[in-house]
């Protein structure tokens, strides 16, 4: 049974592109995020401004996208708090590009306009870039200062959908094949009827039956995903219940 497992999984892993990512963790390609991941093949000649919105849910992948993009073209990671200590100039005078995670809901709690404003115009006359990634095109994001607001008009928009079955059963197939683990398809079925439908979902999943299996010395099975399910929802509801205090 290991042995067909193996096999499936290689057979599905296929299905999909697997992109080597310089951060040294593999990208899996899918209809949900392939045209996010076209759009920054073409970078930088193929954009046809200084900025790209990538536009995705939590948990859809953008994150991983986005730090394959800076590992790739050397771009810096800024976070959005920090932007007051930026020097817009010398960012792209170091840097071909960078990438701003998170502006919307960092816009949101308060960040700095103004600094964004003149990033971007770096940005522009330096003939850099800027990849945002946000939950919402950026036309919604919270945005009072009108020159800015009219700059992010001109940025595209690219958006990851949630990861589908498909999809999902070949991120926990690779997840498994990385950690050169036998799991048998029937485990992996169970899994998906049960979980959140996210890459972070997947990894921790995965990586908390790895743990568990090695310090309770039992094979992944049915039973050992039935207790890390009910451990997961139970901290879940743990850490609900202080927020609440």
């Amino acid at each position: 049974m290991a042995e067909n497992m193996t096999s499936h999984n290689a057979q599905l892993a296929l299905q999909f592109g697997l992109r080597p990512s310089l951060d040294g963790e593999d990208f899996l390609v899918a209809p949900n995020n392939s045209e996010a991941v076209a759009w920054l093949d073409r970078w930088p000649d193929g954009w046809p401004g200084p900025a790209l919105a990538v536009v995705g849910p939590p948990g859809s992948g953008k994150t991983h996208l986005a730090h394959v993009f800076a590992a790739r073209a050397d771009a810096r990671i800024i976070d959005p708090a920090l932007l007051p200590s930026i020097d817009p100039v010398s960012l792209f005078e170091e840097h071909a590009a960078c990438v701003i995670e998170d502006v919307d809901v960092a816009l949101t709690d308060g960040a700095d306009q103004t600094m964004l404003f003149h990033i971007f115009n770096a940005a522009k006359e330096a003939g850099g870039h800027i990849l945002f990634t946000a939950r919402t095109a950026p036309m919604r994001w919270t945005v009072s200062l009108a020159d800015l607001r009219s700059r992010l008009g001109t940025v595209p928009v690219v958006i990851i959908d949630p990861p589908d079955d498909a999809v999902m059963q070949a991120l926990l197939v690779k997840q498994f094949a990385d950690r050169q683990l036998k799991v048998d398809p029937d485990v992996v079925s169970y899994m998906l009827s049960r979980m959140e439908r996210s890459f972070e979902a997947v990894r921790k999943m995965v990586a908390d039956l790895d743990a568990a299996a090695l310090a309770e010395r039992r094979n992944i099975t049915i039973p050992l995903v039935r207790d890390i399910l009910l451990r997961t929802a139970d901290e879940e509801d743990e850490a609900k219940g202080s927020g609440r205090e």
